[in-house]
């Protein structure tokens, strides 16, 4: 099995199993306890300190090990609203940050604070100036990725800092993705981390509070960690994973070489060994090793499960794969095709033959997948003096259905004639617009109709 998923998370590094099974040993004990074993286990865990804070770039007690990454986001994001309550109750976030800041925001709007989402361009990058834009006299906290989990995009954390410290907001970094590759530049306040994206092992978070911050605990008060991540240390887990994170950081410059050629590979090859497809995120500002793609008329679904038969472990942000049915935010949020996405996160030390392989099956497993749902065959023009309408019925009927319909009749449309496809299905408000972008046609909108919405695509040429 070729494993291409490691932005969900990364294989075990040989480090941290090492680390893991030797600090066993010495790391049981409690660390705040004066006899001998509690002392080993209080040096192991102040010697991870130190290395973390060493790899992030910041004061050893600023840096607070939770239980995972979502709960480092958790406790940080209340955490810094809670302590600038005062100043007021606003929040802003990008409109394609990780599920684990969203849900923050969701709780803290819930309980009547306001929330603002900056949106991104259609690479899933924010622009700056609209974060300055959305700052406030009453903005307690901003929220920034330094890079984006589905598409690879890298972020510019230390401009959207710059503009946060010139307004005395404090800007939280969600480094899940990128901080094996390296720190995180800029002046940031708060920074977030998970073990298991650069080869640590599970439930190992990593909360960063810069002094000077205002911060107040939520929830019952707890001695450990500063008194910021309540229960008892998981010492040899820590151990392991600032092994790792340190271990991967003496190999990131050279393997992050590697990886950006085979992933330029597959983004320059994939579109030309299948039709239909758009490779999404910014081309040049991203993470190794990620990269991203959606095929039209592919049931997402269906594909990773031909992919896994074929030896390849692969992710989507497919509705077709969600347990929820909806589009994957970070795709809708950039405007771009949702159906039939794949993203290929490649985990270092990943065998150029591996991918080469890739590209040899995905060309047919994509026509597989497509036969299997009727996909039509690429659409020829069919020039005619009179421009009509045409009805096309989805409802009741999953993307990519629709967008198959779609395409079905659209050849036998002329000029001018439109095309108005009913659908019930969440993805099609994104799909039929995608479609159009590719096919250089006009998407004139979405209007309401008896059941689910109606979306009306004019042919242009």
């Amino acid at each position: 099995m070729s494993y291409f998923d490691a932005a969900s998370a990364a294989p075990l590094h040989p480090v941290a199993r090492q680390a893991l099974l030797a600090s066993l040993d010495d790391g049981w004990a409690d660390p705040a306890r004066l006899y001998r074993e509690g002392r080993k286990a209080r040096m192991l865990l102040d010697a991870a300190r130190e290395a973390a804070a060493e790899a992030v770039g910041c004061r050893a007690d600023e840096v607070v090990f939770t239980s995972s990454g979502t709960r480092a986001v958790h406790t940080g994001v209340g955490g810094a609203l809670a302590g600038r309550r005062r100043v007021g109750r606003h929040l802003i976030v990008s409109s394609v940050e990780h599920s684990s800041v969203l849900h923050s925001a969701e709780v803290f709007e819930s309980d009547g604070g306001t929330v603002t989402q900056v949106a991104v361009d259609r690479a899933g990058a924010v622009d700056p100036a609209a974060y300055e834009a959305a700052l406030r006299e009453d903005t307690a906290l901003a929220v920034l990725q330094s890079a984006n989990h589905e598409v690879g995009t890298v972020q510019p954390v230390a401009e959207v800092a710059g503009v946060c410290r010139a307004a005395g907001v404090p800007l939280l970094v969600d480094a899940a993705q990128s901080l094996g590759w390296g720190p995180v530049e800029g002046d940031w306040s708060l920074l977030t981390g998970s073990a298991h994206k650069w080869g640590g092992p599970s439930g190992v978070g990593l909360l960063v509070v810069r002094k000077g911050v205002r911060f107040a605990v939520q929830g019952p008060a707890d001695e450990r960690e500063s008194g910021r991540a309540a229960g008892f240390e998981n010492i040899p887990a820590i151990v392991a994973a600032v092994a790792s994170l340190r271990a991967v950081r003496a190999e990131a410059a050279q393997e992050a070489v590697r990886l950006r050629e085979l992933t330029a590979r597959i983004r320059t090859r994939v579109p030309q060994l299948v039709p239909d497809v758009e490779v999404v995120g910014d081309p040049e500002r991203r993470v190794p090793g990620i990269v991203t793609f959606s095929c039209l008329y592919v049931d997402g679904e269906a594909l990773l499960h031909e992919l896994d038969r074929e030896g390849f472990a692969v992710s989507s942000g497919s509705s077709c794969t969600s347990s929820t049915l909806t589009p994957s935010h970070v795709l809708k949020a950039m405007g771009v095709l949702s159906e039939g996405n794949v993203r290929v996160s490649l985990p270092p030390g990943t065998a150029e033959a591996d991918v080469e392989r890739f590209l040899e099956v995905l060309p047919g497993t994509v026509a597989g997948v497509r036969e299997k749902l009727g996909a039509p065959a690429p659409a020829k023009v069919v020039p005619t003096e009179e421009a009509g309408e045409v009805v096309v019925d989805s409802l009741g009927r999953r993307c990519p259905i629709p967008v198959i319909e779609l395409a079905k009749v659209f050849g036998s449309v002329p000029v001018g004639g439109t095309v108005r496809v009913l659908s019930d299905d969440e993805a099609a408000r994104l799909d039929i617009p995608a479609w159009c972008e590719m096919r250089g046609q006009e998407y004139v909108g979405e209007e309401p109709a008896e059941r689910g919405s109606a979306y009306v695509v004019r042919k242009v040429s």
